[in-house]
């Protein structure tokens, strides 16, 4: 299902951006800005799964976390179920943190080392709701069913578990409100390699019980193509590409898209032999001081001087995709740019 054939999807992000203030001197006075994101657009249909990937400092988890109003959104518009979010305060938006919730990436880091994890996964509970002590301790051990940990862990603390374990802790406790909408950010980036297949399983089993909807942040494009029916490229606060797993993996159309794409190992030893790597030059720029026009320009192998001086807009591709670059036209064929290029 996609927001195309669903109608209203849940979530929709239009114009999205987050801009941290940089300050100086004893008055803090502003000096400038660090665009972590800017200007993102997507929708997330109901029980979707949309991948959001790209390299560390990108601006994957400030999207995740201005969605969900941790950070203040510096502009554009957050819908949720086709409610306006992105100005909501107070009791407003207090009313509507049940409805999403998110599972972070570090769980040791998210978990308060002084309570037990009944209390960890109560929490919610006590704060959000009305319900009784016998409700709430009944509620525990059914989560606690749901993640795979034994109700007597309900008395532990964090300390006392694996990575995994607490990690499954931190997806018990988001699961409490039941959620329609749950931001996972990088949920498997500090497990051990032997465990991140069993939390995605768990994720892809939860999504099925529970009708959940996942926006789901990595840096690991293996994994997000196993869980993800949509895939967003992210870079330098920006969607270079958007668009269905399947013809996005197969045929990537942005430089940076396939880029990634070249990095990930094949099983197949003949595909992987044969497998070119597209090395890119030089460091990812500042968000403090993005380039001017297509902020890849600076790193992009096919670079021409229109990307130097105009920001490509994210526009339709075919086959439900959508591209932010010059050398792509509507239909996802080179454009007249590249193909000059080609026949020079």
């Amino acid at each position: 299902m996609t927001p195309e054939t669903a109608g209203e999807p849940l979530l929709r992000v239009e114009g999205l951006k987050v801009h941290f203030p940089v300050t100086r001197g004893l008055l803090r006075r502003r000096v400038g800005a660090v665009r972590a994101v800017d200007d993102v657009s997507f929708d997330i249909a109901a029980g979707e799964t949309l991948g959001l990937v790209g390299e560390s400092g990108c601006g994957k988890s400030s999207t995740g976390r201005a969605i969900l109003r941790l950070y203040a959104p510096t502009a554009g518009s957050v819908r949720l179920e086709g409610r306006e979010i992105s100005r909501l305060d107070g009791r407003e938006l207090r009313a509507l943190r049940p409805r999403m919730q998110m599972i972070f990436q570090d769980p040791q880091a998210s978990l308060n080392p002084r309570m037990t994890v009944g209390s960890i996964i109560a929490e919610p509970l006590r704060e959000h709701t009305g319900m009784g002590r016998e409700e709430i301790r009944a509620r525990v051990q059914e989560l606690l069913d749901a993640v795979g940990l034994a109700r007597a862990y309900a008395s532990r603390y964090p300390h006392e578990f694996s990575g995994g374990q607490r990690q499954r802790i931190g997806i018990a406790r988001a699961l409490a409100l039941n959620p329609k909408f749950i931001v996972c950010d990088e949920p498997i980036a500090a497990l051990d390699v032997s465990i991140q297949a069993q939390v995605v399983n768990l994720l892809e089993d939860l999504q099925e019980q529970f009708g959940l909807t996942y926006l789901f942040i990595s840096h690991d494009l293996s994994m997000v193509r196993h869980l993800a029916r949509r895939v967003a490229v992210m870079y330098l606060g920006r969607i270079m590409e958007l668009g269905p797993r399947d013809p996005l993996y197969a045929r990537p159309l942005h430089p940076y898209s396939a880029a990634l794409l070249s990095a990930v190992p094949s099983p197949d030893p003949e595909l992987e032999a044969r497998r070119e790597r597209i090395v890119l030059r030089g460091d990812v720029p500042s968000p403090r001081h993005p380039p001017e026009g297509c902020v890849f320009s600076t790193r992009c192998p096919k670079v021409f001087d229109r990307c130097r001086r105009e920001i490509p807009a994210l526009r339709a591709a075919g086959q439900g995709r959508r591209v932010a670059c010059h050398l792509v036209e509507p239909e996802g064929e080179p454009g007249p740019d590249i193909q000059q290029r080609r026949s020079g």
